[in-house]
């Protein structure tokens, strides 16, 4: 394949956390006292990839396909959102070569959810899990990360035609 059969794209989000709400992490419910503040469920992990993915292919940003004010897509799904995103991208000819995402934030711990998260966000693309990593950083408590404030998501995909 010649290089320009590949494009690299990469995703970011972040929400406050948010009294009352359940968290939703890669499409993972978690026990937590705070979820994330948003109109969807807020899950950053979701939300990073989909604009991962959507960049790789040129395409416009999840705001775009999925606007906030969208009264129909409050509370939704993310990983739905996810979903038909990628579905958009499949029909432009594009597969998955692979998938990063990192959370940011001091709480909670990602480990014993990491296995959920990338099945979940796996299916969402129909690929194998292999292919998606899924990770955690802390900022060492600087930042609204480190003060609790909330949570962050960075993530990179590799497509190829």
């Amino acid at each position: 394949m010649a290089l320009s059969d590949y494009r690299v794209g990469t995703g970011f989000d972040a929400h406050a956390f948010e009294d009352g709400v359940p968290l939703v992490l890669g499409g993972v419910h978690i026990d937590h006292p705070q979820g994330m503040a948003g109109h969807s469920d807020g899950d950053v992990l979701a939300h990073a990839l989909t604009d991962a993915v959507l960049g790789a292919a040129g395409m416009e940003d999840i705001g775009a396909l999925f606007p906030s004010g969208d009264p129909a897509l409050e509370g939704a799904d993310s990983i739905e959102l996810l979903r038909e995103a990628w579905r958009r991208v499949r029909e432009a000819g594009w597969e998955l070569a692979n998938a990063d995402v990192v959370l940011v934030g001091q709480e909670p711990r990602l480990a014993p959810h990491r296995d959920a998260m990338r099945a979940r966000l796996a299916d969402a693309l129909g690929v194998a899990p292999a292919l998606v990593a899924v990770r955690a950083t802390t900022t060492d408590g600087l930042g609204f990360t480190g003060r609790r404030e909330g949570l962050a998501a960075q993530a990179v995909a590799l497509l190829r035609r």
